[in-house]
């Protein structure tokens, strides 16, 4: 288990684990503002719980909109006695009633039970981070700060491909990393890609062949262009991009996820968390694909859509022109599927 030391001058006296060797404990505070490793922690803690014991009962509670007792009840011992995992998100805005019942609360935590309280940073809260920080509850810090260097990037990455199973060359996970190093989020889903798309090793040269000269211009950055209605841009971009030795395949991939996940969200209701549940999906996905649906019909989608399969076939060997397909395919999604 790797534990970090508390920072100079911190009154922290609980181990501080990385996000990715995280280990449940009575209560666990995961703190900081990367969003995409808070939520890699805590559904760590969830798979750990069940894998011990599949009748775990996980619950959700959202500390802004607090109702008293909540807790308690939650935390309650059940007839049948199963372990209990119970999540609190937006701990930053608790309302009075959380912070003070959770004081109390860590007093004696529940036999059997992982209370996780993901804090995104802010002053909100501070006396409870520092109850649970001294000691009190007998728990663990997740420190999830934003991952700026370089060399934190690159250790991240090689975790996703290490996690997958797939080897990946220094030369291509530095690569990768210089793609697409202003978005962590980005970075993660093009190491799903790769690992989705390609067999064998992962090298520079299968990089080179998704992602070359996108370390200004990436195929994300084209389809976020189109769907949000830029066409003009979309266009611009999407030819420095091939210019720069990019491949319309992997272009094509880059809408479709984007564009598959708009799908799936499509008329959905519910908070972030329970849609991410519901889909499988990270909740940036679903924060992501709403705002991505603003101004979208679900006809318009679907014809999106109908342009996607089409220009998919025609980049991978349907068509005579794989640039044209994506300039017709960019039309569309930049109309947002406005019928001509």
């Amino acid at each position: 288990m790797a534990v970090r030391a508390a920072t100079k001058g911190a009154k922290t006296t609980i181990p501080q684990l990385d996000w990715h060797r995280v280990e449940p404990a009575p209560v666990v505070l995961v703190t900081g503002p990367e969003e995409l490793l808070a939520e890699r922690a805590i559904r760590a803690i969830r798979e750990k719980l069940r894998a011990a014991d599949p009748s775990l009962e996980v619950s959700d509670i959202d500390a802004g909109q607090y109702a008293p007792g909540e807790l308690l009840t939650l935390a309650s011992p059940s007839l049948f006695a199963e372990p209990r995992l119970i999540r609190v998100s937006q701990v930053e805005k608790c309302t009075d009633a959380f912070l003070e019942e959770t004081l109390a609360y860590l007093e004696a935590p529940a036999d059997d039970t992982v209370l996780v309280l993901r804090h995104g940073g802010g002053v909100r809260g501070k006396k409870l981070l520092d109850a649970i920080r001294a000691g009190s509850g007998g728990g663990v810090e997740v420190v999830c700060a934003e991952l700026k260097r370089e060399g934190d990037k690159i250790d991240f990455a090689a975790a996703e491909f290490r996690t997958a199973q797939r080897k990946a060359t220094p030369g291509a996970v530095r690569a990768l990393v210089s793609a697409f190093t202003d978005d962590l989020a980005e970075l993660a889903a093009a190491c799903r890609q790769l690992v989705s798309d390609t067999d064998g090793d992962i090298t520079e040269a299968v990089v080179d062949r998704y992602y070359a000269g996108r370390t200004e211009v990436t195929a994300f950055a084209v389809a976020d262009a189109a769907i949000a209605g830029r066409p003009g841009e979309a266009l611009g971009l999407m030819r420095h991009a091939l210019a720069s030795g990019s491949d319309p395949v992997p272009m094509v991939a880059a809408f479709a996820m984007k564009i598959r996940t708009m799908a799936k969200l499509a008329g959905a209701r519910g908070s972030s968390n329970d849609l991410a549940r519901q889909f499988g999906l990270q909740s940036w996905q679903v924060d992501r694909a709403r705002r991505d649906l603003q101004g979208w019909t679900d006809e318009g989608l679907a014809r999106a859509i109908e342009a996607l399969a089409d220009a998919d076939a025609q980049v991978k060997g349907a068509g005579r022109d794989p640039v044209y397909a994506l300039e017709r395919m960019i039309a569309v999604i930049a109309a947002r599927g406005a019928a001509a």
